[in-house]
């Protein structure tokens, strides 16, 4: 069998919701999917054991965090991203893109490449496309990424078509740099807020998509109703026969919208990121652990989850674990919104299956938007 392969199960009759199978060097991937997000290559707070037992599936790390620190170098004579993290499923890395990008006042951009400051002590430093890929064959993942430029939500026509255009001359020097047969080099759809700039660059990515492509540049402050017209106009030119990914979404309607607008794969920081400051997601909303409410609420964070959190602490302890500002909270919360997307995934590839993907979202959003 090839390196990458991708194999459509069931198209949903009714949506066109996609469930299928992503075959990696490292394992096989059920889609549509949510790639908690590694950071630093750890998830904050959780073993690689625990994100087993949780069921996920697949990791994402960063590109330009790990080229600054530990260095790319380090990782790669550890033997890799997966043997340095102990990791042995499948990985993606980012290009480091979007984070070079945020540096607003830290960056110069320029058609060879970005020039930036270092967050970390200010020192200066350039990445090229060649130079990215060159990081990410240190890094050794399964999936890396091209080196895009994401244009910021509300820029004008004429600079989002030149970003574009950027990206994808930056795509071809990606594409001749990547040398490494057990990765896949995903392309990044941009174009902004544009329409016709969207469907332009769908058209000009797909040309160089072997096994995956990427949406880029969305849930960057849009509306959200914005962000789905993105996607139903860059649906029909995005290759049926690979998966395709939404990257940067993690809420669960945005989730389940872009699961119905023939998404596979999806990732974010926000269940951890909330998980620290005292907030879950449950079957039936939001909760906010830290409230005065729960300080006598011995029941479960949710009632409908069997993770590990849900099955031995109750809403009372957990405040009091985030009041004491415990690492244990950060932990126990994490492992609860990461086992709620994968659930909330989980069920839509088995409603997909069975036809009833539009049902499943509806019934998903009277409960957890109690609407």
């Amino acid at each position: 069998m090839k390196q990458f392969s991708y194999e459509l199960l069931h198209v949903d009759k009714h949506t066109g919701a996609r469930t299928g199978i992503f075959h990696t060097p490292h394992g096989d991937i059920e889609t549509p999917i949510f790639m908690p997000v590694g950071t630093a290559a750890t998830v904050k707070s959780l073993l690689p054991s625990t994100l087993k037992e949780m069921g996920t599936q697949i990791l994402l790390s960063n590109t330009y965090h790990l080229y600054l620190r530990p260095g790319s170098d380090i990782v790669r004579e550890a033997g890799g991203l997966h043997k340095f993290m102990n990791w042995d499923k499948p990985i993606l890395t980012d290009s480091g893109g979007f984070q070079v990008f945020s540096l607003s006042d830290m960056r110069k951009i320029s058609d060879d490449g970005v020039t930036f400051s270092s967050h970390v002590d200010g020192s200066k430093h350039v990445f090229t496309p060649e130079k990215v890929m060159e990081i990410q064959h240190d890094l050794g993942s399964d999936i890396m990424m091209a080196f895009d430029e994401c244009s910021t939500y509300g820029c004008d026509k004429r600079y989002a078509r030149g970003a574009m255009e950027r990206t994808h001359r930056w795509l071809d020097r990606c594409a001749k740099a990547h040398t490494n047969g057990k990765q896949m080099l995903f392309p990044i759809v941009q174009g902004n807020m544009f329409e016709d700039l969207r469907v332009q660059s769908a058209k000009f990515v797909s040309q160089y998509a072997e096994c995956g492509i990427a949406v880029g540049g969305l849930s960057v402050g849009e509306p959200a109703v914005v962000m789905y017209n993105m996607l139903d106009v860059v649906r029909p030119y995005l290759p049926e026969n690979m998966p395709h990914y939404l990257m940067g979404v993690g809420t669960p309607d945005y989730i389940l919208e872009g699961i119905e607008r023939g998404i596979d794969m999806f990732d974010c920081v926000l269940p951890t990121r909330i998980a620290r400051n005292g907030t879950a997601m449950t079957s039936k909303g939001k909760v906010v652990v830290r409230n005065a409410k729960y300080k006598r609420d011995f029941s479960p964070l949710d009632e409908e989850c069997d993770c590990y959190c849900c099955k031995n602490f109750s809403k009372a302890y957990l405040r009091h674990l985030v009041n004491c500002n415990e690492i244990l909270a950060a932990e126990l919360l994490s492992i609860h919104n990461i086992t709620f997307l994968l659930k909330l995934v989980e069920g839509a590839r088995q409603a997909i299956k069975e036809d009833r993907f539009a049902d499943y979202k509806q019934q998903f959003y009277q409960k957890y938007y109690h609407k």
